[in-house]
């Protein structure tokens, strides 16, 4: 069997409501069929490796957000490694600051990566609340995408991307359709946390998938029981 090497990318900004938490169940869903896994957590300051098979970036606040982008700016690793075709998972600030500009708290404009077709701009009211939407997105069918969101961004996809998701209930990326997230090639944006591969871990085979290829199921016995309480109880409202 192989070695699995995930990188966190700077948990220690990008990581609320739970993020942090992707990483472990990545790495539970690869050990359990058999693999070694590496879990890199990269600091700030430390260079992200290009050459590792998966990579999660999560959410954060206005100030870690922009030291975050700053940081990845200058950092040739990241860039490289969407490059070359590894998975990424990018939650909430992760996905904003993955794409062209997105908005401060002063409505200021701060430049992204550049890496996904999208823009976020600032919603008048702050969306927060469970998720329920269907996965449109991916090739294979998978079971509807559940999560919870907390931000205040209404992200705008371009042309050269699509929604990951449909949404019938809750907010989804809060700008214009109803739709959460987004797809380009291997990179996979959300606004979803939970941790969203906790709640979906079709959602994390995926990502293993793209490295690993096709995967042995694992019996999902309890997250099923669980995602049928949160499917069918009544909405949370705030």
């Amino acid at each position: 069997m192989t070695t699995v090497d995930i990188v966190h990318v700077l948990p220690g900004l990008l990581g609320t409501y739970g993020d942090a938490g992707n990483a472990a169940v990545l790495a539970y869903r690869a050990r359990q069929r058999g693999h070694d896994v590496r879990v890199v957590n990269v600091r700030p300051g430390e260079a992200v490796p290009a050459l590792a098979d998966a990579y999660l970036i999560g959410g954060g606040e206005d100030i870690a957000q922009i030291r975050a982008v700053e940081l990845l700016r200058d950092d040739h690793g990241f860039t490289a490694a969407v490059a070359s075709g590894a998975p990424v998972l990018a939650v909430c600030a992760g996905m904003q600051i993955m794409g062209e500009w997105f908005h401060d708290r002063d409505g200021k404009r701060i430049a992204g990566l550049g890496i996904l077709d999208l823009r976020t701009t600032r919603r008048e009211s702050r969306a927060v609340g469970d998720v329920i939407a269907r996965i449109t997105g991916l090739p294979n069918a998978m079971a509807d995408l559940l999560g919870f969101v907390n931000h205040q961004g209404a992200t705008e996809l371009g042309e050269g991307v699509r929604p990951l998701a449909h949404v019938h209930r809750g907010i989804g990326n809060g700008a214009g359709p109803a739709i959460e997230g987004v797809v380009d090639a291997n990179v996979i944006g959300t606004y979803l946390h939970g941790p969203v591969l906790a709640l979906n871990p079709a959602l994390a085979d995926h990502l293993l998938t793209c490295t690993l290829g096709p995967l042995e199921p694992l019996p999902d016995v309890h997250i099923g029981a669980f995602r049928h309480v949160r499917t069918h109880r009544a909405p949370l409202k705030y």
